[in-house]
C-alpha cells in the first residue's frame, strides 16, 4: 500500500543522503520554481515542475471562502502566505454562498510529482461562530478522521494537520482583521473523490480513517523528493510505539507483508511499507527505537543492503553480482561457480545457481543485511532479524535475531 498524498514535503533526513535545505520557491510562468542547495538545487537541474500541498490548497479555498462570507465578493485568483514567505495565487474552481456559509475549491496541481491528489478538488466551506468561538476545524466529505494515537493530532480530530491549520488560522485572522471581525469561524475541508483516494494511501493503516490527510510542512509538492513515503514510514513507527508495540517489521512490498504475517502473525500496524526506504526505517528507529525489527523483501534488493546501500531502488543502486560472488565464496563456492554468479543475469539467477550447488546465498545475504541494518542502529537498542524472499514469496534466506550493538 503506496503512501502517496500521505504527506507532501518534509525538511527531515530522507534517509538518501543529506536533509533537504533551504527551499527559494519562486513563482513562474509554468508554476514556482526551487532554487538552492540539497534538494533544491536537484530539482532545478532536472527541470520538474514543482506543486501545492493539500494543506496549500486548503488555506487558499479557506481565505477566499471567508472573504466571500463577509464581503460577498470571492478574490479569485487567491492569494495566500506559505511559511517560507513565498505568495503564489490559485484560481478557483468553486465559489458557492448560501445563509451563513460559502465555499470555495481549488484543484490541486501537484506539478510533476507522481501524487494520487494531483488534479483532485479540495474545498473549504467557512461559517462564523460567536464571538469568542475561535477557529474550528471540521471534517467534511473525503477527509480523513483520526482513530488511533501517535499522530500529531488527538484522537477524533479531523486529519488537518498542524502546520495547515495554523495557515488557515493566519489567513483568516487576517481577514478578519481586513473588515473589523474576529476570526470566530467554523472551516469544514473536504477533498471530491478523497474516500476513494485515501485507499492507496497509508491512512488506513495508522488509523486515519473516511478520506485523507490535508497536509504540508511548507506548503510545496517537490517532484519526486519521496519524501512522502519516507514521512509515511515515520509516522507509522510513531503510531507503532504508541500503540505499544515491540515488534515492527519494514517490507519493501506486499508479498514480503504477507510473509511475515505468516511467519510472525504481527498487528497490521507493525508492517511498515518501506518500499526502497531501508535508511528511513533505520535512522528513524535510531532515533525512535523498539525492541526488534523484522526486515523482509526481495532477495535481490536486500543483496543492495547487506552491500551497504540504504536506497533500495533501481535507479539509485543496483545489484552487486561481484559482490555476491564474494559471498558465494564464503559460503564455499569454488571458482567455478563464483564466475557464475558474477556473470548471472539477475540476483535471483545467482541465488538459483548457489542453492543448486548446495550454498546457502539466501542466509549469507540475509546475515549482511542484517549487519548493515545493525551499524546503522548502532548505539540504539533495536534488534534485527532479515527475512529474504523470491518473487513469490518464498523465504530464501533468513538471518536470526542479533543485537543491538554498542555505540
Amino acid at each position: 500500500m503506496g503512501p502517496a498524498g500521505f504527506v507532501e514535503q518534509s525538511g527531515e533526513d530522507t534517509g538518501l543522503g543529506r536533509p533537504a535545505e533551504k527551499e527559494d520557491v519562486h513563482e513562474s510562468p509554468g508554476g514556482p520554481f526551487v532554487s538552492g542547495g540539497g534538494r533544491a538545487a536537484q530539482l532545478k537541474h532536472t527541470g520538474l515542475r514543482p506543486g501545492w500541498t493539500t494543506g496549500a490548497c486548503a488555506t487558499a479555498a479557506t481565505t477566499a471562502a471567508y472573504t466571500a462570507l463577509l464581503t460577498g465578493e470571492f478574490p479569485d485568483p487567491v492569494t495566500i502566505t506559505l511559511p517560507k514567505g513565498q505568495t503564489p495565487a490559485f484560481a478557483l474552481a468553486v465559489e458557492a454562498t448560501g445563509p451563513g456559509f460559502a465555499t470555495a475549491g481549488v484543484v490541486k496541481d501537484a506539478g510533476d510529482d507522481p501524487d494520487v491528489t494531483h488534479g483532485a478538488t479540495v474545498r473549504a466551506t467557512v461559517r462564523e461562530l460567536p464571538p469568542g468561538s475561535g477557529v474550528v476545524f471540521r471534517a467534511g466529505e473525503g477527509v480523513g478522521t483520526v482513530t488511533l494515537p501517535g499522530l500529531p493530532l488527538e484522537v477524533g480530530e479531523p486529519a488537518i494537520n498542524p502546520v495547515p491549520r495554523q495557515l488557515m488560522r493566519d489567513h483568516v485572522t487576517e481577514v478578519a482583521a481586513r473588515h473589523g471581525r474576529t476570526a470566530d469561524v467554523e472551516i469544514t475541508i473536504s477533498v471530491d473523490d478523497g474516500a476513494e483516494i485515501a485507499r492507496s494511501t497509508w491512512n488506513p493503516r495508522i488509523g486515519i480513517l473516511g478520506g485523507l490527510s490535508i497536509l504540508g510542512t511548507t506548503g510545496v509538492v517537490v517532484p519526486y523528493s519521496c519524501s512522502a513515503w519516507i514521512e509515511s514510514i515515520r509516522r507509522g513507527i510513531d503510531v507503532a510505539r504508541a500503540g505499544g508495540l515491540t515488534h515492527v517489521a519494514g517490507c519493501t512490498g506486499s508479498t514480503s507483508e504477507r510473509t511475515v504475517d505468516e511467519l510472525y502473525e504481527l498487528p497490521e500496524i507493525a508492517l511498515l511499507d518501506m518500499g526502497d526506504f531501508a535508511g528511513a526505517v533505520l535512522k528513524y528507529l535510531r532515533r525512535h527505537p523498539v525492541d526488534r525489527l523484522t526486515i523482509c523483501g526481495g532477495f535481490a534488493k536486500l543483496s543492495k543492503l547487506a552491500a551497504g546501500h540504504l536506497d533500495l531502488h533501481s535507479a539509485r543502486s543496483q545489484v552487486d553480482k561481484s559482490f555476491l560472488a564474494g559471498l558465494a565464496r564464503t559460503g564455499g563456492a569454488d571458482e567455478a561457480l563464483a564466475a557464475e554468479v558474477a556473470a548471472a543475469n539477475t540476483g535471483l539467477g545467482a541465488l538459483r545457481l548457489c542453492e543448486a550447488a548446495g550454498v546457502p546465498l539466501g542466509d549469507l545475504v540475509a546475515a549482511g543485511a542484517r549487519d548493515e541494518a545493525l551499524a546503522v542502529l548502532r548505539g540504539s537498542q533495536v534488534a534485527v532479524d532479515v527475512v529474504c524472499i523470491d518473487r513469490a514469496g518464498v523465504v530464501v534466506g533468513r538471518a536470526a535475531v542479533r543485537g543491538p550493538k554498542g555505540p
